[in-house]
């Protein structure tokens, strides 16, 4: 995609960028989207939620993020009741979208007078809207109230982000969709509320920031296999499959070891306690590692120290982590679910077993430990594979494009 022209010289307004609880463990991809866009001149202002429990704030960053972002907060129901009057009940009511509907409204309402407020004081003309939940609610609810545009970015299946979703699709400007199997999807389930401007843009990666400091080297006779995953600690992430299957490899006299990043949705409190529990059970308390969340730098430290990036979900909307692990030259072994296929192409670009078993995950594990050939090669072809396709500037100029499209359309 070619260099655009920044967007202060097309299109003074403000831009307003939404992210659910930011910044969360995950989020460092909208990081480096954000630096994009304020490279090509865009006016960001970064809006969120609320702020992500303290277990989760891992980041370097993190501490900046919080200081240059507006909470527009989760009131109170009775905290809604000022803009109740306002809300455009006929097309909310006309929804017949159930009472989880109603009551997303009524949670919602009062951010999205916030939103309004904020933005009129800062001149801020779009907002999009990192998800397909309640922050798209409030900003589609903004919108019928006289607040600014806004579009979205769809990262997962729609069935993950509550209900509602024509009402929060039918008044955006544009939209952005990670996968084409997702398009898909969202066409079938939406209609005609879809956006006439709609494109696929996967998330991307800083693949500068992973480039290697010294070659790849594949797993050697006489050292462990270093085996590395990184996700939030939820049972969909599989790490229960992965656990299991470094359990087959060391049976099978493979010397592996594994260390996993991420850390459960309660900070700590949550699943992480059943993964503990699963590695005693498995007699792997010297073989492998749960980390909790870590920043970004430290996630580059392990890639770089990796023999193999491994991650088991039984569903998985494409994968930031693999692009990562394959901007770094590490191979990668994922699960074919999801739009990781898009992303990872069986025996060319990395390793693709299906989700949920354990015995092909550890067969495919077992191979890239004893052919190293094979390991070099998908370290080359994966990186070279996400530098031309999945680099994280391409989704600030899709995001920048669109806007402009709206703004001056042809």
């Amino acid at each position: 995609m070619t260099e655009t022209t920044p967007v202060s010289a097309r299109n003074p307004a403000a831009l307003g960028y939404l992210v659910p609880q930011f910044p969360g463990q995950t989020h460092i991809f909208f990081w480096r989207e954000i630096a994009a866009l304020e490279r090509r001149g865009a006016v960001l202002h970064l809006l969120s939620t609320r702020v992500p429990p303290p277990g989760l704030v891992a980041h370097d960053w993190s501490d900046a993020a919080m200081a240059r972002t507006t909470y527009l907060g989760r009131a109170a129901p009775v905290a809604g009741l000022s803009g109740m009057a306002r809300a455009p009940w006929r097309e909310i009511l006309a929804e017949k979208a159930g009472r989880d509907f109603l009551r997303d409204v009524a949670i919602c309402l009062p951010a999205a007078r916030a939103l309004i407020r904020r933005c009129r004081a800062r001149g801020i003309g779009h907002v999009h809207a990192h998800s397909c939940g309640r922050a798209a609610l409030i900003c589609a609810l903004a919108r019928r109230m006289g607040g600014p545009s806004y579009s979205l970015t769809l990262h997962g299946p729609l069935g993950d982000y509550g209900p509602g979703q024509r009402f929060k699709w039918r008044h955006a400007g544009f939209a952005t969709i990670i996968t084409r199997r997702l398009l898909g999807e969202a066409r079938a389930a939406l209609g005609a509320d879809m956006p006439q401007d709609v494109v696929v843009q996967p998330m991307g990666v800083d693949t500068a920031a992973f480039a290697r400091d010294m070659p790849y080297r594949a797993p050697e006779r006489g050292r462990p296999v270093r085996l590395f995953s990184c996700a939030r600690l939820n049972v969909v992430k599989g790490h229960q499959d992965l656990l299991a299957a470094l359990r087959l490899l060391r049976d099978a006299g493979i010397d592996a070891e594994l260390d996993i990043a991420g850390e459960d949705d309660a900070g700590g409190s949550g699943y992480r306690a059943e993964l503990e529990a699963r590695i005693a059970a498995l007699g792997l308390g010297e073989h492998a590692r749960l980390l909790g969340a870590v920043d970004g730098d430290e996630v580059r430290h392990r890639l770089m120290a990796a023999d193999v990036f491994v991650l088991a979900s039984w569903h998985e909307p494409l994968g930031v982590a693999y692009m990562e692990a394959m901007a770094a030259g590490v191979p990668v072994v994922g699960t074919a679910a999801g739009g990781v296929e898009e992303l990872i192409t069986d025996g060319e670009t990395g390793l693709l077993v299906p989700p949920k078993d354990p015995a092909r995950l550890a067969a495919a594990l077992r191979r890239l430990a004893g052919d190293p050939a094979l390991c070099l090669r998908l370290s080359a072809v994966g990186r070279a594979h996400v530098v031309a396709g999945y680099d994280c500037a391409r989704g600030a100029e899709a995001l920048l494009a669109g806007v402009a499209r709206m703004r001056f359309p042809a």
